[in-house]
């Protein structure tokens, strides 16, 4: 059974950092993409950062520049580095895992099977 458990979400002023991670276990966690995902009141769920089992990575235009996507297979733990936090980035942060293999990162969230319980990240201005 695999299990996605996220940490280190918190409150930060704006213009701070967070770093997020991603804690996976019960599967091959290196063989499939990774993505992180968030979702803010009242608005759908969208794509931030994905990332493909030979680590290459794509962001949502939003925080290209800011965050970075990374995993470490040997501690199957994925990584979100947020810098230079907008209030517009507070949301709901979720880590997901696709249940196939396939080429290259994506965020389209039809292709993840297995979500994590979420971790809070509030940006105050």
């Amino acid at each position: 059974q695999v299990q996605l458990v996220e940490s280190g979400g918190g409150s930060v002023q704006a213009g701070g950092s967070l770093r997020l991670s991603c804690a996976a276990s019960g599967y091959t966690y290196s063989n499939y993409r990774m993505g992180w995902f968030r979702q803010a009141p009242g608005k759908e769920r969208e794509g931030v950062a994905g990332i493909d089992s030979r680590g290459a990575t794509d962001y949502t235009d939003s925080v290209k520049g800011r965050f970075t996507v990374s995993r470490d297979n040997a501690k199957d733990t994925m990584y979100l580095q947020m810098n230079r936090l907008k209030p517009e980035d507070t949301a709901m942060y979720y880590c997901a895992m696709a249940s196939s293999w396939g080429l290259g990162p994506t965020l389209n969230i039809n292709v993840y099977t297995y979500w994590g319980q979420g971790t809070q990240v509030t940006v105050s201005s």
